[in-house]
């Protein structure tokens, strides 16, 4: 048996959603132990394409441009029919979160520049080759008992929360007696992973194959690879279609001969709809997969494993640094499961329009929804509603008192600091819980408990201390747009109260202390 110190947070499993919390935890300098079971990176790439608002997580942690160079940007997504023909091409908006709407990525690369991020930090310890065995929460800690996998050799340590980010088949929320609620759908998907040899026409485009006979997924990814996804049918051999043969009849249908791609390898997979029914007992939270499972068809389930922790981490620093009451935590779930939900939706929906079956519905589909997409609001509604759902959150960790603004994450423009460096509004703001203001610097409760307030100042103006400038105007569009003169905005960017031009603020919560006043490194004083 080998002890291992204390720890303020446990995070079991090492994938994008462990170690994105272990370095927004690392950051805060709270004591982390992470415990993979691998040794190693898991060399295939299952994630296919983050967006705006994961990259925006990965900035806060200092990661985002470091991960942007081995990132495609994607633009057009086309759903063409058996002859290829597009009957929808529409582009991904940006929601101003600062970085491309939609990017293609290499897994094992974003996984091996996150995790050195990690060893930034000297506060978190990464335990590989160590399978966790069980964690029994009592009283003020969770004890965890792990297995070194190299000799056998039994671990035990203790955390005042546990992160389980342990995967869909998560063995802590089935010591929990956590249920798993959904469908695993019956059909198999054969996904082939190649290095690219030669460029073709539209290989750098993600392209969805709605024909009846063989529905295919064609995208790319970066540091050239491509991948192609279809399911399999009734009368065939999962077995036989990830032989060579068989993955060459498949891409020779496609256009796709050895001259120009090398194929890596070809699994199957099976796709699931699942929600934990909790996803917090106790000390315990399940995160990602562990919590929630959707179809890939709009690359949703990577982003939102990082959008769990994103919520998650800086409450249980806030918790553990006194700083956040600890009833802060019950809103985890709250916030984040109906835009699960909604996301997995609306990746159901966008796998239906794809695998039709029937070839005279689908010919229907192809034409109506053809004539549909010469109008520029339908190209609009498309993305809109069958894409990703806006950043918001309608209950949660926010003030009683009802805003336009409440709950939204406000945009990212560039901005001027007080001392007229331009920078990306969260590295000016850093984390911290602050006000912002359009019509001038006032006393408010938020003052009293330390928060700072910054005010937002149109473009052309002069840089002051105490300000931003809001150099296009996008900041300040957007709260006129919501009647919002001042905004009380979460760690994590998300409005916790707003209030019109000349009205009172609502108050912060009961127990807030926001001692992290990191804006003053910035630029920004109280």
């Amino acid at each position: 048996m080998s002890e291992q110190p204390e720890y303020d947070i446990a995070i079991i499993g090492y994938g994008p959603t462990g170690v994105t919390a272990a370095n927004l935890l690392g950051q805060r300098g709270l004591s982390v132990v992470v415990l993979e079971r691998d040794a190693d990176i898991y060399g295939r790439a299952r994630a296919i394409s983050t967006d705006e608002e994961v990259m925006r997580v990965w900035q806060s942690v200092g990661l985002s441009d470091a991960l942007q160079r081995d990132m495609l940007p994607g633009g057009v997504v086309a759903f063409v029919d058996d002859a290829g023909r597009p009957f929808i091409e529409v582009e991904p908006s940006s929601r101003g979160a600062g970085h491309p709407p939609q990017q293609f990525i290499y897994q094992p690369a974003v996984d091996t520049t996150l995790r050195e991020g990690v060893a930034r930090f000297p506060n978190v310890t990464v335990l590989t080759g160590h399978e966790c065995l069980k964690v029994i929460a009592t009283g003020d800690r969770a004890s965890i008992l792990a297995a070194r996998l190299d000799d056998d050799v039994f671990v035990r340590t203790s955390a005042r929360y546990v992160i389980a980010a342990d995967g869909g088949s998560s063995a802590i929320r089935g010591q929990l007696g956590v249920g798993y609620q959904g469908t695993t759908f019956t059909e198999r998907w054969v996904v082939i992973d190649t290095k690219v040899l030669e460029d073709w026409p539209g290989s750098s485009r993600l392209r969805f194959h709605g024909n009846p006979a063989r529905p295919t997924v064609d995208c790319p990814t970066p540091l050239g690879h491509h991948r192609w996804e279809f399911p399999v049918r009734d009368d065939e051999d999962e077995n036989v279609l990830v032989t060579h043969d068989a993955i060459w009849e498949v891409l020779r249908g496609q256009g796709i001969t050895p001259e120009k791609v090398e194929i890596l390898r070809a699994v199957v997979y099976s796709h699931h709809v699942r929600v934990a029914d909790r996803w917090r007992v106790g000390r315990v939270f399940l995160a990602g997969d562990a919590a929630h499972a959707m179809p890939p068809w709009i690359g949703q389930g990577m982003a939102s494993g990082v959008r769990d922790v994103a919520n998650l981490c800086w409450k249980l620093a806030g918790v553990v640094e006194g700083t956040l009451p600890e009833s802060a935590l019950d809103s985890y779930q709250t916030e984040r499961e109906p835009h699960v939900r909604e996301t997995t939706n609306r990746a159901v929906f966008t796998g239906r329009v794809i695998t039709e079956r029937r070839p005279a519905v689908a010919a229907a589909r192809n034409h109506l929804v053809r004539l549909a997409m010469r109008v520029p609001a339908a190209r609009r509604w498309m993305v809109e509603t069958k894409w990703i759902p806006d950043a918001r959150y309608a209950d949660g960790f926010l003030s009683d008192v009802a805003h336009r603004a409440r709950g939204w994450q406000i945009p990212q423009p560039l901005v001027a600091d007080g001392d007229g460096n331009q920078q990306r509004l969260d590295d000016v703001l850093a984390g911290a819980w602050c006000v912002l203001t359009r019509d001038g610097m006032r006393q408010t409760p938020w003052t009293s408990v330390g928060t700072p307030t910054v005010r937002v100042l149109p473009p052309g103006s002069q840089p002051a201390a105490g300000a931003i400038v809001d150099t296009r105007g996008e900041l300040t569009a957007w709260m006129a747009r919501r009647d919002a003169g001042a905004l009380a905005v979460r760690p994590d960017g998300f409005v916790y109260a707003a209030a019109a031009a000349g009205r009172p603020l609502p108050p912060p919560p009961n127990g807030l202390h926001p001692s992290r006043s990191s804006t003053a490194d910035a630029g920004i004083t109280r």
